[in-house]
């Protein structure tokens, strides 16, 4: 089966060809995916973003037949349709500051930590704290919403027409969702939203298949069936949720490098370090913590070589150079620590880019060890492909780290929503922790920097 997969990252949309007898990328259409920065309020340009999906599926379906379509979307996000299924307001960009303007006001009513595993997150972060925005900001278009959606639920209505929502999105940090009870938060029944919920249906649900007006567009099979869809970073945790024995954990990487422990240490999660309870695909809490690591590499390497020897390496290693916490600053384990470096004098280009992977490797490591991580990591994403990331990971964990060898492990997962069976999983190459006392010694040497 040719599963063709949406898969709506904060910082580039994808189309993508996952065959599922291989469980392999075949193809892939990808853009850029930048939010809209004009009045109301900056937001995500949603029909630039449905025209690439339109053109990619039929551009795609005269390479492979299309058997089935599944979506994957960044978290922190959801739509208020009428009754038509059209936006009664622009989907809100989570990186806009306007819902701190009510912090106070939002702070009063939204549930416990230990009613919904969310964090209290700055900006929109919370869902909830951009629908308290909305709803206060702009009353009169507000009570024109007849429901509101999940972001993969959005377009899986306008794919088929079928309104649904779905746990992994509803229980990744909105303050909607008490994971406990696999139920709205008290915050939905609080401010009356309940009523505008679609109802909740599984990740693996056929809504329906495609509407004509698709299939005319496209050229896809009329009866081609659409997945109700899932999170991302669940997307990437669902195909080892059904290979793989307990303990181990996930590191999806994006823009958020999201870390997830399955069958960890009992540990008690830190709400003002970004740990948080996702729920995933089966309906089950996963500890999970995060920090924005690919915005922080993308500016960190912007206009600068990638390249690097093992001389770089070594000279890192020694001199002890150390890139510190936290770059984007807000979130992460280090919210409120302001970057820097030390023992960075006349670094040439090779070495910076040695001291950054590092850097981000243990952040990872900061965020596996907050949440109980165990077993072996499994890194999913770009950053499965920088061994200096891999090797710092598996130092620093003291655990052996697996990089993915798919492209994304968000496709894989979202293809599997329409498969029947478990996959036969290709882990990737393994790497051990490394036995030279150097590694240990760096990894140290951040750490107590890092606490300072």
């Amino acid at each position: 089966m040719i599963v063709a997969v949406i898969d709506i990252g904060k910082t580039n949309a994808k189309v993508a060809l996952v065959d599922l007898a291989t469980l392999s990328e075949i193809a892939l259409r990808r853009i850029a995916n930048a939010p809209a920065r004009q009045a109301p309020y900056p937001h995500h340009d949603v029909e630039a973003l449905w025209t690439f999906i339109l053109d990619s599926l039929a551009d795609l379906n005269r390479e492979r037949r299309i058997d089935a379509i599944s979506i994957t979307t960044h978290g922190a996000t959801g739509a208020l349709v009428d009754r038509l299924g059209e936006l009664v307001l622009p989907v809100l960009d989570y990186e806009f500051d306007g819902p701190d303007l009510l912090a106070a006001d939002y702070d009063a009513v939204r549930p416990p930590f230990s009613e919904t595993g969310t964090p209290r997150l700055p900006i929109g972060l919370n869902l909830g704290a951009q629908v308290f925005w909305l709803q206060k900001r702009f009353p009169a278009d507000f009570a024109k919403a007849a429901t509101m959606l999940m972001y993969p639920q959005y377009w899986a209505l306008r794919l088929t027409g079928v309104a649904a929502n779905e746990v992994t999105s509803l229980g990744c940090h909105t303050d909607l969702w008490n994971p406990w009870t696999s139920d709205y938060s008290s915050l939905a029944d609080r401010m009356g939203w309940r009523g505008l919920m679609a109802p909740v249906r599984p990740a693996r649900d056929r809504l329906g298949p495609i509407l004509p007006a698709i299939a005319q567009r496209t050229g896809l099979d009329p009866h081609t069936p659409v997945f109700c869809g899932l999170h991302d970073s669940n997307a990437s945790l669902l195909p080892h949720l059904l290979s793989d024995r307990p303990p181990f954990c996930v590191v999806s990487t994006g823009t958020w490098v999201v870390s997830m422990a399955v069958g960890g240490r009992k540990v008690q999660l830190d709400p003002a370090r970004d740990t948080l309870v996702n729920v995933n695909a089966i309906g089950d809490p996963v500890p999970s913590a995060r920090f924005m690591g690919g915005r922080e590499f993308s500016l960190l390497t912007e206009g600068q070589p990638q390249e690097w020897s093992e001389d770089d390496l070594a000279a890192v290693l020694t001199r002890h150079v150390l890139l510190l916490p936290s770059t984007q600053q807000g979130s992460g384990p280090f919210p409120n620590r302001a970057s820097e470096w030390r023992n960075a004098d006349a670094l040439n280009p090779g070495q910076r880019f040695v001291a950054i992977s590092f850097y981000l490797a243990l952040m990872t490591a900061t965020c596996l060890e907050l949440i109980g991580g165990d077993g072996s990591t499994t890194v999913e994403g770009p950053f499965a492909r920088n061994p200096l990331f891999i090797r710092m990971l598996a130092a620093a964990a003291g655990r052996p780290v697996v990089a993915s060898e798919t492209s994304t492990g968000t496709s894989i997962g979202a293809a599997l929503l329409a498969s029947d069976g478990a996959p036969a999983m290709s882990k990737g190459e393994r790497t051990e922790p490394p036995a030279e006392p150097a590694w240990g010694e760096y990894t140290l040497a951040w750490q107590q920097a890092a606490k300072l």
